[in-house]
């Protein structure tokens, strides 16, 4: 079952780099008390997600924040190394949190999950956005196979 607004994020373990390595970060300390933005996608250094989707973020954040945005989160289904790289290469400094599912236990706790085998990627996440207020899904929005159309920040800017 995929998670729709009025839900709440299920409790779930992640990554993310710190300065002393890969840390644990539980979706409740990511979501209590917080407005967050977070945008998925199916993987790190690919095409769409490098070029449009995560840049999009960066160059919209402070408009994020000015909306009363507490954090951005970025998830892939990658492990936290990889999201800490790719966070580097596109300069997300400390405007998005880069945050790893490297199991894809969160995709699958919100039935957001895809298998990409058949190219070669394993099981990833499926590419959309979600505001979440204090672990309450208000907005949701998940893209079509292969399209790109309702996750990205102008979008996400526009609906807060």
């Amino acid at each position: 079952m995929t998670i729709a607004v009025g839900d709440r994020v299920p409790t779930v373990a992640l990554k993310h780099m710190t300065d002393d390595g890969p840390k644990g970060i539980g979706t409740d300390e990511l979501f209590s008390g917080k407005k967050v933005v977070l945008f998925a996608l199916p993987g790190a250094f690919t095409p769409t997600c490098s070029k449009s989707h995560l840049p999009g973020y960066v160059v919209k954040s402070d408009d994020l924040f000015a909306k009363g945005v507490d954090r951005i989160i970025c998830l892939s289904v990658n492990d936290a190394f990889v999201m800490d790289a790719w966070g580097k290469d596109q300069n997300v400094e400390d405007r998005i949190m880069m945050i790893a599912d490297g199991n894809a236990d969160f995709s699958r706790a919100i039935g957001l999950d895809v298998d990409l085998s058949a190219g070669g990627m394993g099981v990833r996440s499926q590419r959309y956005a979600m505001v979440v207020e204090d672990g309450l899904v208000t907005l949701l929005n998940v893209e079509a196979p292969r399209k790109f159309e309702v996750s990205d920040a102008e979008t996400i800017l526009n609906s807060l």
